[in-house]
């Protein structure tokens, strides 16, 4: 039960925690989420717990990731189920800050992650991923961890962590989860409370298109304008769906490839239904 978790709200105290659990030679997990989990953030839990002897779950609907005119407002939140599910999970501590401790009064420095950052969601979500690498900077700062476990549906978002590992000497194990996904294959997440029940069955275009591209490549095509446009016919089949992107990016860099896929590549979808943004991916491999 969430009584059994322990409930952090100061960044400090948090800070203070992690350092003493670090003198005494445990080894810290996270799993940073913006909270409202489901089986998605669940696997993340239940993948970290095997790989660390405390785990923290952070919830904190982060402000700074969200455009003017995105739903931070009506972001789905349910702390007290959260902390339920986490505990069911082995989460031992909740890492859950309020806006005011994590960005006080004042406040003007954000990290910045350069060409990864562009394409994709960075497109069309300016200012996204500066606030998604600035919160995590901070909560890596404040909870301490050995290893973070991401999901690989937000696969720019784990691309971009990796590189900021790296650049910025954080020595934190970066883990990518595998997307868990509904029977008919939509993968799960938050968003799809907003979903009403035509635009639900629509949804699943994004899972069909990436499919369809994927036996294609599985088969032998290898030409990126074959392997997108399989993907695009059938996104656009679906009358709700208001297709925002389609591509096919390197790996590990997001460059994008031209000509013929010759190295590990991530086919990437964004589509629209209705008034809300899903995004999905696949990879192929050679």
């Amino acid at each position: 039960m969430a009584s059994d978790i322990e409930v952090i709200r100061d960044p400090a105290k948090m800070r203070a925690r992690a350092e003493a659990l670090r003198r005494d030679g445990q080894r810290i997990g996270v799993v940073p989420t913006m909270g409202y989990l489901h089986e998605g953030h669940l696997s993340l839990l239940r993948l970290a717990r095997r790989q660390c002897d405390v785990l923290v779950v952070t919830i904190f609907v982060n402000p700074t990731q969200f455009g003017p005119n995105e739903d931070l407002a009506r972001y789905p939140r349910d702390e007290q189920g959260d902390l339920d599910k986490a505990r069911q999970c082995g989460a031992d501590i909740g890492f859950c800050p309020d806006v005011g401790s994590m960005y006080p009064a004042g406040y003007q420095t954000y990290v910045t992650v350069e060409e990864i950052a562009q394409p994709l969601c960075g497109a069309v979500r300016p200012g996204h991923f500066r606030g998604v690498a600035t919160v995590v900077t901070k909560l890596f700062h404040t909870t301490l961890p050995h290893v973070a476990v991401f999901g690989q549906k937000d696969y720019q978002q784990l691309a971009l962590l990796r590189r900021m590992c790296v650049d910025l000497d954080f020595g934190v194990e970066l883990i990518g989860a595998p997307i868990v996904r509904e029977p008919d294959g939509l993968a799960l997440s938050s968003r799809n409370v907003y979903l009403s029940e035509p635009e639900r069955a629509q949804a699943v275009c994004l899972w069909q298109g990436l499919t369809a591209a994927r036996q294609r490549f599985d088969s032998g095509v290898r030409q990126v304008g074959t392997l997108l446009e399989t993907a695009r016919t059938a996104i656009d089949a679906a009358a709700l769906a208001r297709t925002e992107y389609v591509e096919l990016r390197d790996a590990e860099t997001l460059e994008e490839i031209v000509g013929d896929v010759d190295r590990p590549a991530v086919l990437a979808a964004a589509v629209r239904i209705g008034t809300t943004r899903l995004i999905d991916n696949t990879l192929l491999t050679p």
